[in-house]
């Protein structure tokens, strides 16, 4: 049989993850002996080698590689679907709306200005993340909706309702020769030897090469431009966090940034549609 319980995957991912049957076993909470039989159980089960090992090293096999990166995702489900269930049974459950930190601020008081005014929409709690976050805290069940970019954001498995398309700008240090034309171009901004561009992670968390230093979160990102270490290029409405110190200057060939409402697909719970009935009204407006 291919079926698979949650314990087994839990066990394999502790075990993945650490490389050492030891740890696993304290991270677990249970004694390495049971440990090490339901890994070869599991392995004996799907007719694969999924860790070899030896007296020194544990390493992933290219089988066990995919059942980690399988495993994540469905643990994930699981969880999300326990925590999606409870706030599905609880009629007074606020909505909870994730979105990065600082982006698309005008927009979001807006919406929950609207939200509040209808009587049919649920309370929203809002949860301000890192770059890149929001998909993480939809599929696992940690938010109910979030504002997302496109084509920047993974919105992989969620559906969306378009809510305002604008360009971008880049963000510079006051005092830099750039901060003083009225636009630029992607050209003008890619190769800046004094000021490298900072490095955004992929979808998969991964960094693209470059010189410029690799951004985590919004304040780190902040205090480098402002020190002149680094520039962005950003939606024109993230400027809400911008510092006395920098200077946005229009970028014009800049691809068009989409912001949107995105929830996970196949979820219509009403207090979903009734907020999506309300970003509906402000979609494209100044």
């Amino acid at each position: 049989m291919d079926d698979l319980e949650t314990r087994e995957l839990r066990y394999f991912v502790a075990v993945a993850e650490e490389l050492h049957f030891g740890r696993a076993a304290e991270r677990l909470g249970i004694a390495q002996p049971p440990l090490s039989r339901a890994i070869r159980q599991l392995e004996h089960r799907l007719g694969v080698q999924l860790l070899s090992r030896n007296r020194r090293v544990v390493a992933l096999t290219d089988a066990g590689g995919v059942l980690l990166r399988e495993s994540r995702v469905a643990l994930d489900a699981v969880t999300a679907a326990a925590r999606r269930t409870r706030r599905a049974g609880n009629e007074q459950q606020a909505l909870v709306l994730v979105t990065k930190a600082g982006a698309s601020h005008e927009l979001l008081q807006r919406l929950l200005a609207l939200s509040a005014a209808d009587t049919h929409t649920a309370p929203v709690d809002v949860v301000l993340c890192e770059v890149g976050e929001q998909a993480r805290f939809l599929r696992s069940g940690r938010a109910d909706v979030a504002l997302m970019h496109r084509p920047v954001d993974d919105l992989a498995g969620f559906d969306t309702a378009d809510l305002y398309t604008e360009g971008q700008v880049a963000l510079l240090p006051s005092g830099h020769p750039l901060a003083a034309r009225p636009q630029l171009t992607l050209e003008d901004v890619s190769n800046v030897p004094d000021l490298p561009i900072a490095r955004w992670p992929r979808l998969d968390g991964s960094y693209p090469d470059g010189p410029g230093p690799e951004v985590h979160t919004q304040s780190q990102l902040a205090q480098l431009v402002a020190l002149g270490k680094t520039l962005l290029v950003i939606p024109a409405s993230s400027r809400a966090w911008q510092w006395p110190d920098h200077v946005a200057v229009p970028v014009v060939d800049a691809p068009v940034i989409t912001t949107v409402l995105a929830w996970p697909a196949g979820h219509h719970s009403s207090a979903i549609a009734a907020l999506v009935r309300a970003a509906a009204r402000i979609r494209n407006t100044p």
